[in-house]
């Protein structure tokens, strides 16, 4: 059975050029309609460089906010989309045939010092968020999601901190670095037509190596817990453990518990 179909997840903190607004969040900043189209511009960097190497398909998949992002008409008309909000599971269609995760402009988990707009899900909402006692982001979530399927993270770009902690997690994964972090809005970034060229050259370079590619996963069942930034919105929350029972709240901020999988962290 052929591999040849690939996932690239977009995010849009870690592409050239973004950098927020201090107090705000990048949604509401006066570069998001920049960012949007890079964010675009970087997917098809990748997607192209996929089609290129003999991919059968390739799926873009809008991750940020609500999941409508991208200038989707911008993207190579080979590739398939994925987008909005509401999906019954994070990666819906991923299979055994699916050769690769490409990560695009995702960002460093919160509390990382000096990153650019560093947070885990809801800059709002959470302090940090940790499986199996270690503190995790969402790509280690969504590597972790992948590898339940067979499927290695083969790429990722994004800022230098968001990069070193990516080569941290999947040194196996070839990356290109976007930008350097000034601050939690601010940035040292590359020109964005520059960093497409990087993509596509380094997603060309890792599917050449897709043979040294390994899976990324949690020992299961699995730890995971939450600390919140409000003690009402720790107490409110849903968690639920393996057995049907709300998680613990060790203390006013945190709930805590045992699932059986990756898949039912949220």
């Amino acid at each position: 059975m052929a591999r040849d179909r690939y996932f690239i997840a977009v995010d849009c903190e870690g592409v050239a050029c973004a950098v927020g607004k201090p107090g705000g969040t990048l949604n509401d900043s006066a570069n998001y309609a920049f960012v949007q189209k890079q964010a675009t511009r970087e997917a098809d960097a990748a997607a192209r460089a996929l089609f290129d190497a003999g991919a059968s398909q390739v799926i873009v998949c809008d991750g940020h906010s609500s999941g409508i992002n991208l200038s989707y008409d911008l993207l190579d008309p080979r590739c398939d989309i994925m987008l909005g909000s509401g999906y019954p599971e994070r990666f819906p269609t991923m299979d055994e045939r699916v050769a690769g995760l490409l990560f695009i402009g995702f960002h460093s988990r919160e509390n990382t010092k000096t990153a650019t707009l560093a947070h885990s899900y809801s800059s709002e909402t959470y302090q940090w968020i940790k499986v199996n006692g270690v503190e995790v982001g969402e790509m280690e979530i969504d590597a972790a999601i992948a590898g339940r399927y067979g499927v290695p993270v083969i790429f990722a770009a994004s800022d230098d901190i968001t990069v070193s902690q990516a080569q941290a997690a999947f040194p196996w994964a070839q990356t290109v670095t976007t930008k350097r972090s000034l601050g939690w809005t601010s940035a040292l970034c590359k020109h964005p037509a520059r960093v497409c060229d990087e993509i596509y050259a380094g997603v060309t370079r890792a599917v050449a190596r897709l043979s040294d590619m390994q899976l990324f996963g949690f020992e299961e069942p699995l730890c995971a817990e939450f600390r919140y930034k409000r003690m009402d919105a720790a107490a409110a929350a849903l968690h639920v453990d393996m057995h049907g029972e709300p998680f613990a709240q060790p203390d006013p901020f945190t709930r805590a518990g045992t699932i059986a999988s990756i898949l039912r962290l949220f």
